[in-house]
């Protein structure tokens, strides 16, 4: 008989959000419901009507980071640095060992350097200033994936997956499938996204999907999402690997699914995001009934919880009702490229600690979002399978399934 596929362990997270540096401060203000959201700090003012953002609070990138990467570093990279030094560490890894072609990086972002892009438009026509000459790396949306390998040595596949929402869980998703398929031993996965600027809230602003007030997912009265900053970073091991280094692995990556709506370029649509959640759950191997907790895309938009509740109706049927299903994204905002990872980041944890983190701001239930969202307080809950939801702009739609590494 064949070998069983080769099992994808997680041996390190690292995040930066606007909780703090740190994965064990993203999951405390998870767990706790406290909300890194404020007033939007900007380096210009715009014409902008809402004023929340989600922003990595007090970071000096000079304490994380040499002075002379910094040059070629957009606050995106800068993010991704700190998350992957983390995550490499907990790893057991660091940059004195070459990590070789055995391993792989693969990073998402929805729109790279926009803060360096801004800054560069602003300096070159409004201050007629002189252009630094440094400035294509800063926005590429690759540059994140370039540093990280440079710094750890890897010279295997690596790439930056650009899919709105969906870029790092689709990145995650395709690192797992690269070790089973024995592409390489290893991979450096995950996203980073830091687009708090003054056109970029203005942008956003006008497609009227930005809450004034708070984000409040599936809730009665919600009213919009907030944008927020971060990145986090995976290590994923072949299981053959991570036990011959003797690593202690958090969670094993057991199901990816992905799907394109092919409807329309900003809706979401029932089918395509039950696709993507059915494929994942089938590549896992388990059944619907199995999934214990649902991290949810959940952004708080009238469209987007609705489709997605009936996208889960679909796939869980009547047990949707006592089905734990969060959103975090009140607590660390809509990180857009880098979503994916932050959410799949709080959703291992919550499957190791028995915990299901609350939806906050829920006010009460809205008839057409009705599921169990843990409204505003933690609940301990055997989780035995969780999955976690990422649905983007352009209808693409990606799902990861994770299960306990023992």
């Amino acid at each position: 008989m064949p070998n069983p596929r080769p099992r994808v362990l997680v041996t390190g997270i690292g995040a930066v959000t606007a909780v703090g540096v740190g994965v064990d401060a993203l999951w405390s203000a998870a767990r706790a419901g406290r909300s890194g959201i404020g007033e939007a700090k900007l380096s210009r003012s715009g014409p902008n009507r809402v004023k929340l953002a989600a922003q990595v609070p007090d970071f000096e990138p000079t304490q994380h980071i040499e002075a002379s990467r910094l040059t070629f570093c957009d606050r995106f990279t800068q993010l991704a640095i700190v998350a992957a030094d983390e995550a490499l560490a907990q790893a057991g890894l660091s940059r004195e060992e070459k990590l070789g072609s055995r391993t792989a990086v693969i990073i998402g972002t929805g729109v790279g350097g926009i803060t360096t892009m801004e800054d560069l438009l602003y300096g070159e026509y409004v201050l007629k200033e002189k252009m630094p000459v440094f400035s294509v790396p800063r926005i590429m949306g690759n540059a994140a994936v370039g540093h990280v390998s440079i710094l750890y040595g890897c010279t295997g596949p690596s790439f930056a997956v650009t899919s709105a929402c969906s870029s790092a869980s689709q990145a995650i998703g395709l690192g797992a499938d690269f070790i089973r398929r024995g592409v390489v031993d290893r991979a450096i996965v995950g996203g980073s996204e830091s687009s708090i600027t003054a056109m970029n809230i203005r942008a956003w602003e006008l497609l009227r999907v930005l809450t004034p007030n708070a984000c409040r997912p599936f809730s009665a009265k919600r009213n919009g999402m907030v944008l927020g900053e971060g990145a986090a970073i995976l290590v994923l091991e072949s299981e053959q690997l991570a036990r011959a280094r003797h690593a202690a692995p958090l969670a094993e990556v057991a199901g990816y699914g992905t799907s394109s709506d092919a409807c329309d370029i900003l809706r979401s649509d029932v089918v395509g995001a039950a696709t993507a959640m059915e494929a994942a759950i089938a590549d896992s191997g388990l059944s619907p009934a199995q999934i214990d907790y649902v991290n949810a895309h959940g952004t708080g938009t009238v469209a987007n919880d609705t489709v997605e509740t009936e996208a889960l109706r679909r796939i869980f049927g009547n047990r949707l009702s006592i089905l734990p299903v969060s959103s975090t994204k009140p607590i660390h905002g809509h990180t857009l490229g880098a979503a994916g990872a932050i959410e799949l980041a709080i959703t291992i944890m919550a499957m190791r600690e028995g915990v299901a983190p609350p939806t906050i701001n829920w006010l009460g239930p809205d008839p057409n979002a009705e599921l169990d969202p843990v409204p505003n307080e933690a609940r301990e809950v055997p989780i035995r399978a969780a999955m976690s939801n990422s649905f983007a702009f352009g209808g693409i739609n990606s799902c990861l399934v994770v299960v306990p590494s023992e």
